[in-house]
Parts: C-alpha cells; structure tokens; sequence
C-alpha cells in the first residue's frame, strides 16, 4: 500500500486556497460586479438606484463608474448626483467636497448653478435630533455655522446666476436663515447683558443694527445696545440710542416700561 505524504500535499493545499481566492475576490468588490459593462451602463444603474431612493448603492455605482471611466460625457453629471446622494444620505462632508471638485474641474458646465444650490442645500439641511422635534423653537440657540455658510452659498448663486430656476427657492431660504441668523445673535448679545458684559453686548448689537436691521430682531438690539452703554455710564451714547429707538419703533413696550410676559416654552428652557 502507497502512503500518501502529507507534507506534499500541503503546498498544492495552499496554492488551490490563493487561486480559490483570487478568484472569489474577482467576482466583486463592495457588493459591485467587476463586469464589462459600460459607461452609459453604469451610469443608467445607479441613476435608477438614486431615483428609487437606494443612495447608498447609487454612490458605490457612481463612484465605481468615475474610478473606471474618469473622462466622459457621463462622468461630470455622475459627480453632481453623486453629491446630491451624500446630501440625502446625510454625509455633508462628502458631499460639500464632491461640489466643490465639481465646481473647480467644471466652471463653465450648463448645471453648474444647480451645484451652488445644491452646497446651499446641504449647509441648510438641520439635523432631525429629537430636541428639535420637541422644541423647534429653541433651533436658534444652536451654532449657527452651518446656516451663515448655507446664507453665503445662496447669495453666490444668486450673485453669479441671478436667473438661474434655483434662485427663487435660494431667497426664500435665505429670509428663513437671515431671520434665524439675527434671533441667534439677540440670544448671544442678551447672554453678554445679562452677565454685565457690556462691551461684548454692546458689540453685538450693533454688529444686529448693522447687518440685520431689516429684521424684528433690530429693535431688540437697539434696546440691549441703550442697557448696555447704561452699564457702561456712557449716557449720552445711551439717550441717542433711545431716540433712534424711538423714531424708528415708536410703539415699543421697551419705550413706556412694560414688561413683555416670557413664553411658557422659555419657562421650561431656563438655560441660557
């Protein structure tokens, strides 16, 4: 009887599991079929998959498709549905880089409009926490980074594509963020007033008066500016901003001494 050597066999062992392997890894790649399809193909595959709302598989289809067919007619609009899925996918980074390589690689494409809108968009987009669903309100209390940005990215639209069909939604947007922009600043500016930090209220309101002053918030800052430069002793400053505030807001409850009654929702919200 022939005794079989397991020593000899274990090298072709080794050698059938790497060519087992190999062959398992040529197959896919991130769920994706390494095949011989085509640009259109691709392109026509993930577009459907964006549509139907399967984003994540839409970006590896896009993303598979610029890695393998960098240069074409498909490739540029690839890249703005690409961004427009991260945007929906909820991944600001990805898609802010995407449009901004698009924006620089392709200055002069027909849809470049929609890619300024588009980084509106997703600096505009408010994360659905469970404190903004309970208390809506208090959304202007929060870092207003990413509204300021999304306010800038309007207003580029709108400076460079002043007919572009996004530009009446980039308006109305705005007036929202320039609205939650100015409550944010009252908020701080009203925090400095209240800890006696009266240079800093100061500052800020005027910098409301200066910036915002088409806003309710105007007269808000008008009456911290007077409190404050009554901290500070400076009462001449203080009687010129009463009579601004006056001629400007001659209803005001700040005027003849009434108290405004606080909500019920800054009752439950006594953090500052």
């Amino acid at each position: 009887m022939i005794r079989s050597n397991p020593q000899i066999f274990r090298p072709l062992l080794v050698v059938l599991a790497a060519i087992s392997l190999g062959l398992s890894g040529c197959g896919s790649k991130d769920g994706l079929e390494r095949d011989s399809r085509g640009a259109n193909e691709l392109y026509d595959t993930a577009k459907i998959s964006m549509t139907s709302g399967n984003y994540d598989r839409a970006i590896l289809m896009y993303k598979q498709l610029q890695t393998r067919y960098p240069f074409g007619r498909y490739t540029e609009q690839a890249q703005l549905e690409l961004a427009f899925c991260y945007y929906k996918s909820r991944e600001p980074d990805n898609a802010i880089a995407t449009l901004d390589k698009f924006i620089r690689t392709y200055p002069a494409h027909p849809n470049i409009d929609y890619a300024f809108y588009l980084k509106g968009l997703v600096n505009y987009q408010v994360v659905d926490s469970f404190l903004q669903r309970m208390m809506p309100s208090r959304n202007r209390d929060r870092d207003q980074s990413g509204g300021r940005q999304a306010f800038n990215d309007f207003n580029e639209l709108l400076r460079r594509f002043p007919d572009s069909r996004y530009a009446p939604d980039a308006r109305q947007r705005m007036v929202y963020l320039k609205d939650n922009l100015s409550a944010y600043e009252i908020e701080v500016a009203n925090y400095y007033l209240r800890r006696k930090a009266y240079v800093a209220a100061a500052n800020r309101a005027r910098y409301i008066i200066e910036t915002y002053q088409n806003t309710k918030e105007a007269e808000a800052a008008l009456e911290v500016l007077h409190q404050a430069y009554l901290g500070l002793e400076m009462t001449d400053l203080a009687d010129d901003t009463l009579r601004v505030l006056a001629l400007n807001y001659p209803d005001s409850t700040y005027l003849t001494g009434e108290k405004q009654r606080r909500s019920f929702l800054d009752i439950l919200w006594p953090f500052d």
